[in-house]
């Protein structure tokens, strides 16, 4: 009899373990899901982005800040109108050479379009949101231009001259180097604010635009 009672007393025990194992397990999974709910989620639309440099912010602040840049650039729908506000397409760079002067596009992930840089804006090396250094264009089927983005640029290191060491930030986001030397080397960020772009508002590339058009 006491050797009975003591094997029961172990089956007993035993079974405790995998309970308490599985009761963790519940409450694990339940403060996992607790605090996937509570982590910010962003909307598709202006603040939805495919970009992997771009950080997710509260959705209602960013779509205010992308409607003052709008409105800062809506004007410049007109190429005329941007290039007597002192934009001109391609950038003079230390050397003298007129570079990213044409319709800058990517093998696989679309294009960019044309880009007009304001010297003025080139040359201090700050950001303000509301005064891109560039206005993009993509080309229209019957030769013309159409205003799709806008780029925030300030000279890198290794820009020719040379700019700021440290990445500067736009709308709360850090910019990013895309075309490290032999390229320009600028620290930059574009937003499709004029124009869909599947791959994000802040992606670099739109597939839905080509240089080709």
């Amino acid at each position: 009899m006491p050797m009975e009672a003591g094997s029961d007393e172990r089956e007993r025990s035993g079974r405790k373990v995998p309970l308490r194992l599985a009761l963790m397990a519940t409450v694990l999974v339940g403060i996992v899901v607790a605090g996937a709910a509570m982590m910010p989620s962003v909307a598709a639309g202006d603040e939805q982005t495919a970009a992997p440099h771009v950080h997710a912010r509260n959705p209602a602040t960013m779509g205010a800040e992308l409607a003052q840049v709008r409105r800062a650039t809506a004007r410049f729908h007109r190429v005329e109108e941007a290039i007597a506000a002192g934009y001109q397409l391609g950038w003079v760079n230390g050397s003298g050479a007129r570079i990213v002067a044409g319709c800058v596009a990517h093998p696989t992930a679309g294009a960019m379009g044309f880009h007009y840089f304001n010297a003025q804006l080139m040359a201090d090396n700050a950001v303000t949101a509301t005064e891109p250094e560039a206005l993009v264009y993509a080309p229209t089927s019957d030769g013309g231009l159409e205003l799709v983005a806008v780029e925030w640029v300030v000279r890198g290191p290794q820009s020719n001259p040379p700019g700021v060491t440290a990445a500067p930030s736009v709308l709360g986001m850090d910019m990013h180097i895309l075309v490290p030397p032999p390229g320009p080397a600028f620290y930059l960020m574009h937003a499709w604010v004029w124009d869909d772009n599947p791959a994000g508002m802040f992606a670099d590339w739109n597939p839905e635009v080509s240089c080709s058009s």
